[in-house]
């Protein structure tokens, strides 16, 4: 066989080499070369390995609908499956019967939003001399430092006792915060921490509702609430935002919650019992999910995890594009590396049973943070096109067409309102795909940006006040506007998918063309900045 091969490319030199032959005509005589015993092959491994990441991640979705259902039916309300008994205050001792609390609300450079979450937990109904609030300032602004202080006083001016926390540098970042908030002497006496981002507005009962079950369950470390948010229909950036977080609340952490009181923390929002963290090892700064880390490391000390669905926290969604960017680089790169640092010390721990092992490694990481992503990517974006320009290998249309189809149904029953944007959700996600398998990648290699960490911006009411200003915007910054707003790899990946578009319009049978126009389209709009709120300059 080698040597036809080698004998069909002796023929077929001298025409190459003929110096009227055509560029066109050359490169189609190599191409024919190599795609029987190289590009085939290669193309119909990649299919394979796609569809059978495809059907991990229909088992996984599959398995997490029949178990929502089940919770819902069987399991009850968290009062019911816990002990939990109501606060109240005891005439004869007083407050003490209520635990101190400490509150930590890590910042940088917050200043649309500093004055939510601080005026939010200073009117929580919870005993005043029972609450310690922390304000742990990393902000390199001097101004936004000023106003962040001033705030601190306006509120201990009430007597709220509350302090502004500063350090020299930002060593750890989000996590070194955190940590060093814990080692003051003032934290000492305090048995359970709370702990919010500046855009998060809990209501005034949340302790009132969530500590109970911290007092009365020893086994539980940590009670995670539920986010909502108060910008979701800003744009249709946020919009489609909203379905694929509320998937994840309704669904992957009260799974988690329920079958194995297991789930990854979210960073806010949450409640933690000190005696855990100090246990798990303290907040560790290795990668860029601190909040995830601690979480793993908590649970393979055997500690429980309660999620609470009905405790809502309303905050911001990144309703730029490039803000949304950084934030999924982040929340994709980390668990990847985390992944990577943990992967033989979940296997070796011998304090959980090896079927919460096996959902830790296989459902909650491989699943959920790496295969998702790649597939999503890989599969839709790369291989399925190729198909295309390559006829000899073929996709089943119960892997091409019927399994994502059953997936992105699965996966709308969080957001219900929004069933009628599903389509150009699943347009998006692939979009996003992209960001994500990239940092998934450089997560797991441990590339140079594993541990880049950019904080996502919030807009607060900056959008409202800029439209109500008289003023004139300032003069437009043409290269920050390049930069900002034409990115070449979605251009590039358009461009791509409607050459395969075309060529399936011209000589495919099976009309994957209109799902390529469609995605050439979004690709196109994400390519040019045109996705989200654009902030004047």
């Amino acid at each position: 066989m080698a040597g036809e091969t080698i004998n069909e490319v002796e023929l077929m030199m001298p025409e190459l080499r003929g110096p009227g032959g055509d560029m066109a005509a050359q490169m189609r005589l190599m191409y024919d070369l190599v795609k029987a015993p190289l590009i085939v092959p290669v193309l119909r491994l990649a299919v394979y390995v796609c569809l059978t990441m495809s059907m991990m991640l229909f088992v996984e979705r599959l398995y997490m609908g029949i178990v929502i259902i089940l919770v819902k039916i069987f399991c009850g309300k968290p009062e019911k499956r816990y002990k939990w008994e109501p606060m109240r205050e005891d005439y004869e001792i007083g407050t003490s019967v209520f635990p101190s609390v400490l509150i930590q609300i890590p910042m940088f450079n917050e200043k649309e939003v500093y004055k939510i979450s601080i005026g939010a937990v200073c009117n929580f109904a919870w005993p005043s001399d029972r609450l310690v609030v922390q304000v742990l300032d990393d902000s390199t602004d001097h101004n936004i430092k000023e106003m962040v202080e001033k705030e601190c006083l306006r509120w201990a001016s009430k007597g709220i006792n509350i302090t502004y926390q500063t350090r020299v540098t930002r060593g750890g970042y989000k996590a070194g915060a955190l940590k060093e908030g814990l080692t003051h002497d003032y934290v000492q006496d305090c048995e359970y921490v709370a702990i919010f981002d500046a855009d998060f507005r809990p209501e005034p009962d949340f302790l009132l509702r969530s500590i109970p079950f911290l007092i009365h369950n020893p086994e539980i470390a940590l009670i995670q609430a539920r986010w909502r948010f108060v910008n979701a229909d800003e744009c249709l950036l946020t919009r489609m935002q909203e379905m694929s977080l509320d998937y994840h609340f309704k669904v992957e952490q009260e799974v988690g919650s329920s079958t194995h009181a297991f789930f990854g923390f979210n960073g806010t929002g949450g409640i933690w019992r000190i005696a855990a963290i100090n246990e798990a090892g303290g907040w560790k700064d290795r990668t860029t999910v601190e909040d995830m880390d601690l979480a793993v490391r908590a649970g393979l000390k055997g500690w429980k995890f309660l999620y609470l669905g009905d405790l809502h926290v309303k905050s911001e969604l990144p309703s730029t594009f490039k803000a949304f960017r950084f934030q999924q680089h982040r929340w994709s790169c980390g668990p990847a590396n985390l992944f990577r640092k943990m992967f033989m010390e979940i296997v070796r721990n011998k304090r959980v049973n090896v079927w919460k092992k096996v959902y830790v490694i296989y459902s909650f990481f491989l699943v959920r943070k790496i295969t998702a992503h790649m597939v999503t990517f890989f599969f839709y974006c790369v291989v399925l096109p190729l198909t295309i320009l390559v006829p000899e290998v073929e996709v089943p249309k119960w892997g091409a067409i019927y399994i994502p189809c059953i997936i992105t149904i699965l996966n709308s029953v969080g957001t219900p309102r929004s069933i009628h944007l599903l389509f150009y959700w699943i347009l998006f996600e692939n979009v996003m795909s992209f960001h994500r398998t990239k940092a998934t990648l450089i997560g797991l290699l441990e590339f140079k940006r594993a541990n880049e960490w950019v904080v996502t911006e919030k807009l607060g009411d900056a959008i409202n006040n800029n439209n109500k200003s008289n003023s004139k915007p300032a003069p437009k910054k043409t290269k920050s506007i390049f930069k900002d707003r034409i990115l070449l790899h979605e251009l590039g990946f358009a461009v791509f998918l409607f050459v395969c578009g075309v060529y399936d319009y011209l000589h495919g049978k099976n009309h994957y063309y209109i799902y390529l126009f469609l995605q050439v389209i979004t690709f196109t709009i994400a390519g040019v900045g045109w996705v989200g709120t654009i902030v004047p300059s």
